[in-house]
């Protein structure tokens, strides 16, 4: 073979792909500074709207200079890059007869951010009621009080959820729901134990229970830079 015709071949001869990748994006994740917002709870009675109207404080979740939503309460660092934050709903509370929208701020459900990727990943965690649940976290296990409707009724339940799992760790009722003149919250914080791995929740006027929290490792699932954000 000539010399030039096998420099022409080696031309055409493919790169490796390393040559063309491009460099991971380097993602930034920060909350922005907090803000009193005012808040009422949802089943206030007119009677009682302005005892129990209060205040939270909200803060900006931005994702590379972007503001992407609304958060409110601490963090929780599930690992050393994806954390959970409750998210904070601005939600029109206007009648069909008035003439412009009323917007008012809703604690709302948690989701994950994962500070590689910048990916946010909304939480379904199972029976959980904005209105009665205040998760307490520890490692990927919440631990609250949820509400559940079946055709016999609705309930009050105990709740342990791991994200990854597709039904809960721990699932006990623990009474009927709605229930009237009912505490706020309706749950003291969820007090948890690591050895062994229990937690102990206690409601409103009510004997606290220990329920031993047994389960197999299901830490969310972490992927490669994802530069779809």
């Amino acid at each position: 073979m000539k010399p030039l015709s096998l420099l022409f071949l080696l031309s055409l001869a493919p790169l490796p792909a390393s040559g063309f990748a491009a460099a991971p994006k380097t993602h930034t994740v920060a909350l922005g500074a907090p803000r009193r917002v005012s808040y009422t709870q949802p089943d206030a009675t007119p009677e009682a709207q302005i005892d129990q109207t209060s205040a939270i404080k909200v803060r900006p979740l931005i994702v590379d200079g972007r503001q992407k939503d609304w958060t409110t309460g601490n963090t929780h660092e599930i690992t050393d890059r994806t954390f959970a934050i409750r998210r904070a709903l601005r939600v029109n509370d206007a009648l069909p007869s008035d003439t412009a929208p009323r917007w008012i701020w809703q604690p709302g459900p948690w989701i994950t951010v994962d500070r590689v990727t910048g990916h946010i990943t909304a939480l379904h965690l199972p029976d959980f009621d904005p209105l009665v649940s205040e998760a307490v976290w520890f490692r990927d296990y919440a631990a609250y009080c949820g509400t559940s409707s079946t055709a016999k009724g609705a309930s009050l339940y105990v709740i342990v959820a791991q994200l990854g799992a597709r039904r809960p760790v721990v699932q006990k009722r623990i009474g009927p729901w709605p229930q009237p003149n009912h505490a706020s919250p309706v749950c003291a914080p969820a007090k948890w134990d690591r050895l062994p791995l229990r937690v102990t929740i206690e409601p409103a006027g009510g004997e606290s229970s220990t329920y031993d929290v047994v389960g197999t490792s299901s830490i969310i699932e972490e992927g490669d830079n994802d530069d779809s954000n």
